[in-house]
């Protein structure tokens, strides 16, 4: 009988803290990994509260190396998030990045996840 009781007791708990759900029904394991991490979210905010930005720009301002800025950007062009325009001024290249529609939706959706992960959590 005991057993049956420490069961119950058990069960019981788990269901008192289920696991943090949003409002609209996403789990927080259902963020979007790839805006997740902090310089791709910068890049992605950067790009989406201006036209455009060029890759000496996105680097100044999220303060980061030529490799790190490369490889984020990249998988974010991977992705379809950003566009990138390579072109020339004078002899010097310059690299240009835009928000794509499918960037800025997926931004959109991020921080609509985000808003009701932190809802949900003030209101537990």
């Amino acid at each position: 009988m005991a057993r049956q009781n420490t069961a119950r007791k058990n069960n019981s708990t788990a269901e008192e803290q289920p696991e943090p759900v949003v409002r609209t029904g996403g789990a927080v394991s259902d963020l979007d990994r790839l805006i997740h991490e902090r310089l791709r979210l910068g890049i992605v905010s950067a790009l989406a509260a201006n036209e455009s930005l060029t890759f000496n720009e996105l680097k100044k301002l999220l303060n980061t190396t030529d490799g790190n800025l490369s490889v984020h950007a990249r998988k974010l062009e991977d992705a379809h998030y950003i566009g990138c325009r390579k072109s020339f001024e004078g002899r010097m290249p310059k690299t240009e990045y835009r928000l794509t529609e499918a960037g800025r939706r997926a931004l959109e959706k991020y921080l609509d996840h985000m808003e009701a992960l932190i809802h949900a959590m003030r209101d537990r």
